[in-house]
C-alpha cells in the first residue's frame, strides 16, 4: 500500500510542477511582451512631442477694417522721371491730360538715398510715396513715369512695398531704415508702355517670438495707346496704379500643439508600468527561486524514503 502511494505521488507532483514552470514562463513572456509595448509607447510620445514643437500648426484669421495705414511705397526710377502723382477714388482714374509731360499731384513724396544691404559700394536712390489708406471708399495711387533711354531692349521699373510709411518718417536715420527693408522685403517691377494695376493685400504672420508682416499682391497690365506725336514718342511711359485689394487683413498664428503635461503624463504612466513590469519580474524570480527549492527538497525527500 505504501509503494503504489508512492508510486502516484511522485507524477502527480511531477505534473503540478511541470504546469507551474510554463505558466512561469508564460508570465515571463507577458512580462517581456508588457515592457516592450511601454517602452514603444515612450518612444513615440517622445517623436510625437518633438514633431509637434517642431511643426507648428498654422491658423489663419481675416479681420475687417475700414482703412489701412498708409504703407510706403519706395520707388527705384534710375534716370526716369515722375511726371505725376496723384490719388483717386472709386476705382476712376481720369483721360490722361497731355501724357508725358509733368503735372500737379497730391501724393506725400520722400526722397532717400542709401546704399545697398547687399552691395554696399552702390548709392541707390529712392522716392517713397505715402500709399493709399481708405479702403472703403477705394482709395487709389496713380503715377506716371517718362524714360528717354530708348536704347535698352527691355526697361521696367523697380519698387518695393513696406507696411509703414509713417515709420519712415519717423525714423532717425532714413537711409538705414531703408537698408533695413531692403534686406526684408520683396522687390517688384513693372514696364514701360502698359499701365500697371497693383492690388495690395496685408499678411501678419505671428510666432511665439516674433510678428512679420509680408505684403502680398496681384497685378494686371493694360497696354497704353500712345497717341502722342512721333518725335514725342521717344520717351517711353510708365503708368502704375495701387490699391488695397479688399479691407480684410490676414493674420496668420502659428499654434505649438504640443502639450508637455500630456506628454509627461503619459510617460509617467509608462514609467508605473515598467515599474511594475519590474516588481512584478523580480516576484517571479523570488517565486521561480523558491519553487526550485521546494522541488529540490521534496525531490531529496523521497529518494531518502526510497533508500
Amino acid at each position: 500500500m505504501q509503494a503504489s502511494f508512492k508510486g502516484t505521488s511522485l507524477p502527480m507532483r511531477f505534473s503540478k510542477t511541470c504546469l507551474k514552470n510554463v505558466f512561469t514562463v508564460v508570465l515571463i513572456f507577458i512580462y517581456l511582451l508588457l515592457t516592450a509595448v511601454a517602452v514603444f509607447l515612450a518612444y513615440q510620445t517622445i517623436s510625437d512631442f518633438l514633431e509637434k514643437l517642431n511643426n507648428p500648426v498654422m491658423s489663419v484669421i481675416y479681420e475687417e477694417v475700414d482703412s489701412f495705414s498708409p504703407p510706403g511705397i519706395a520707388l527705384y526710377p534710375g534716370k526716369a522721371q515722375l511726371l505725376s502723382c496723384r490719388h483717386h477714388y472709386h476705382d476712376y482714374i481720369p483721360p490722361l491730360v497731355e501724357p508725358g509731360k509733368p503735372q500737379e499731384g497730391d501724393c506725400e513724396i520722400t526722397e532717400v538715398t542709401y546704399f545697398g544691404p547687399f552691395t554696399n559700394e552702390t548709392e541707390k536712390k529712392t522716392l517713397v510715396v505715402r500709399g493709399p489708406s481708405d479702403v472703403r471708399n477705394k482709395e487709389l495711387i496713380f503715377m506716371q513715369f517718362s524714360h528717354n533711354e530708348t536704347e535698352e531692349d527691355f526697361s521696367a521699373l523697380t519698387y518695393m512695398l513696406f507696411a509703414k510709411f509713417s515709420d519712415l518718417i519717423d525714423s532717425a536715420n532714413k537711409s538705414e531704415f531703408m537698408r533695413d527693408c531692403e534686406r526684408n522685403y520683396s522687390m517688384w517691377t513693372f514696364s514701360g508702355g502698359f499701365r500697371t494695376w497693383v492690388k495690395m493685400s496685408l499678411v501678419k504672420t505671428s510666432g511665439e517670438k516674433n510678428e512679420a508682416i509680408e505684403f502680398r499682391q496681384e497685378s494686371s497690365v493694360v497696354k497704353f495707346n500712345d497717341k502722342r506725336p512721333v518725335p514725342e514718342q521717344t520717351n517711353q511711359l510708365f503708368f502704375a496704379v495701387f490699391e488695397w485689394r479688399d479691407p480684410f487683413m490676414q493674420e496668420i498664428r502659428l499654434i505649438v500643439t504640443a502639450n508637455a503635461w500630456s506628454s509627461v503624463a503619459i510617460l509617467c504612466g509608462v514609467f508605473m508600468a515598467l515599474f511594475k513590469a519590474a516588481n512584478f519580474a523580480k516576484l517571479t524570480i523570488k517565486w521561480i527561486i523558491k519553487m526550485r527549492k521546494r522541488h529540490l527538497r521534496n525531490k531529496a525527500r523521497e529518494l531518502n524514503q526510497v533508500n
